[in-house]
């Protein structure tokens, strides 16, 4: 097993990661098995936590994965009890499933006169299903199984939340109005949790990953032909530090101080940013 980069030490505990299935939740489950955490990884496309959980079991890790639809109580509820039956009380959710849809995105950044009698996908033609979608995925995926495990939590010592927002929680990005609304939402949602679970010493808090460039998101980011999009020009412009984050080390720092018992004992209903300047730049 690597070294955390922290040396925060999980041993004994039992991690819950939703979304474990994707690029950077695989990397945060590996990163609590590192730290030595048994850990549930929880995706509806199972296939692919397995491959992760495998990963993490070759190199003498604990991990499990579980086929899970964060949006079907239920299904979260059944869950919670097999990871219960199998790995023991959840100490720590990451409450990571998430994403965008196409039908809530539109196709420019500014409305301007004649999109309305043209082929372009305005404002006027989102879907509702599409953004009624995007919005539960992120927001209703993270109230759920976070009904179903922090029932685990309650009236045990040192068990943490960790929500996934993004820097669209912030100031919202161009063409993506129902996913930077629903992280919104994850961010205050983090703010209200901590208080509410306060008194049973339940900790909550959140990351706002900035810009990462991973197998997922290449394709928007980089030409065919490696040359970076007009959006990526766009983006590296507005972060200070010129460059995109590295998805398997940097976000790895916050999520295992934030997790850390000791160093962070007393940091609840805070939602740390991780993208190298770009929400502190105005711009100018």
């Amino acid at each position: 097993m690597r070294k955390n980069v922290l040396n925060t030490d999980l041993t004994g505990k039992v991690a819950v990661v939703t979304g474990a299935g994707g690029v950077l939740c695989s990397s945060f489950a590996k990163v609590l098995a590192w730290a030595g955490a048994k850990v549930a990884l929880l995706d509806l496309n199972l296939p692919a936590a397995e491959g992760f959980a495998e990963e993490i079991r070759a190199e003498g890790g604990t991990a499990k994965a579980y086929e899970c639809d964060v949006l079907d109580r239920e299904v979260c509820y059944a869950v919670a009890d097999a990871v219960l039956r199998d790995l023991g009380p959840c100490d720590i959710l990451i409450n990571g499933a998430g994403g965008n849809n196409p039908r809530a995105t539109t196709d420019k950044e500014y409305f301007e006169p004649g999109d309305l009698d043209s082929d372009v996908k305005s404002f006027f033609d989102l879907d509702k299903d599409g953004v009624e979608f995007v919005f539960n995925l992120n927001f209703i995926g993270t109230l759920i199984p976070t009904q179903a495990f922090a029932r685990q939590m309650i009236g045990r010592v040192g068990c943490n939340i960790l929500n996934i927002s993004s820097m669209n929680a912030y100031t919202p990005l161009t063409k993506i109005p129902a996913y930077s609304g629903a992280k919104a939402a994850v961010s205050n949602f983090t703010q209200w949790l901590a208080v509410h679970f306060s008194k049973v010493g339940i900790r909550v808090n959140a990351i706002a990953p900035g810009f990462f460039s991973t197998k997922q998101n290449a394709s928007l980011l980089f030409n065919p032909d490696g040359t970076p999009t007009a959006r990526t020009g766009k983006i590296l412009a507005a972060t200070p530090m010129g460059r995109f984050g590295d998805s398997e080390k940097e976000l790895a720092g916050a999520v295992l101080f934030l997790l850390n018992n000791e160093a962070a004992s007393f940091i609840t209903g805070v939602c740390i940013p991780i993208d190298g300047g770009f929400s502190a730049y105005s711009g100018v």
